[in-house]
């Protein structure tokens, strides 16, 4: 894993990713997962994601003054999440890969399909204490086979109308979860390679200098336009992923 060709091609997927959040501030383990999976594998893909997820989301969970009440809020989306990661790295586990990639392919397509054409879907209103349950468990299985929580989790997100600080922190919290939970539960099922772990932390520099070049590009590049050019590029991943899987 420390070879040049899978230390390059790491590098450029979290240099994407980093350039990618800091303009529009997520979307790092869709990015790193849908570049490096077809490659390495999708288990290998997710555990690229575990160290740099954590890190890069502990200070955006922690600043904005709302982490009590945000987490007595999504406290039943933040358990059922970590349920739903466990449960899901036990089918990654005895999958031979092949549908796996074409899911992984499938939710990148429906995310980039959703954030392009937004459709008008209602508040969840007086359900959400029964629905959050349901998308957390959901989105935690999805996370735990294929590393991606999009689907249906941030369309949820979106669903609330949260303020946007509050949005912001909510999503450091969710992610913070997610790679605890990951990380976890690919030790318990003995899934951690210290190779893996090792190369994301080396190519940590290169999403640190992606973000700072995303956060300098976001006051000239138009957001709106860059993220369609994000989506359309995901869409036609997705579906290359799906197709060639």
């Amino acid at each position: 894993m420390l070879d040049p060709f899978p230390l390059a091609l790491t590098g450029a997927a979290f240099l994407a990713a980093g350039i990618l959040k800091g303009i529009v501030g997520l979307g790092m383990p869709i990015v790193v997962i849908g570049i490096t999976a077809p490659v390495f594998g999708l288990a290998t893909a997710i555990q690229l994601v575990i160290i740099p997820g954590a890190v890069t989301n502990v200070r955006q969970a922690l600043r904005g003054g709302m982490f009590r009440r945000i987490v007595d809020r999504q406290k039943w989306l933040l358990a059922t999440t970590a349920a739903g990661i466990w449960l899901g790295t036990f089918v990654l586990a005895g999958s031979e890969g092949v549908w796996l990639s074409r899911l992984l392919g499938a939710a990148l397509v429906a995310y980039a399909l959703y954030a392009l054409f937004l459709p008008q879907l209602p508040e969840p209103g007086r359900a959400e204490p029964t629905l959050a349950p349901v998308v957390g468990l959901t989105s935690g299985v999805m996370s735990g086979m294929v590393g991606v929580w999009a689907v249906p989790g941030v369309i949820w997100m979106a669903l609330l109308r949260l303020p946007r600080d509050e949005l912001v922190q909510t999503l450091g919290i969710v992610f913070v979860t997610i790679s605890l939970a990951l990380g976890g539960s690919f030790a318990q099922r003995a899934l951690l390679d210290v190779e893996v772990l090792a190369l994301s932390t080396v190519a940590l520099p290169a999403m640190v200098a992606g973000m700072v070049a995303g956060e300098r590009l976001r006051h000239r590049l138009p957001e709106r336009t860059f993220r369609r050019v994000f989506l359309v590029a995901l869409l036609v991943l997705g579906g290359a992923i799906a197709a060639t899987a």
